[in-house]
């Protein structure tokens, strides 16, 4: 499945259980657990392999460059 389909699926099972009166039929919350766990897998891969963005963080090698040049 790829990530948009299980981004879509959980949005469309949160909705259905706002209008179920917030609670799942066991066979939702089966279905919001495995998109979940998926979720979480794609989220941990992405950090695991750097590619997540962080902010106010620069590169150990743009750091010395800086001190380098005001030297």
């Amino acid at each position: 499945m790829r990530p948009a389909e299980v981004l879509k699926k959980m949005r469309e099972l949160r909705e259905s259980w706002r209008k179920q009166g917030f609670s799942y039929t066991m066979e939702q919350q089966k279905e919001y657990d495995r998109l979940l766990k998926l979720r979480r897998e794609r989220v941990a891969y992405f950090y695991k392999n750097g590619l997540v963005a962080k902010s106010g963080v620069k590169k150990e090698v743009e750091i010395n460059k800086e001190k380098t040049q005001k030297s």
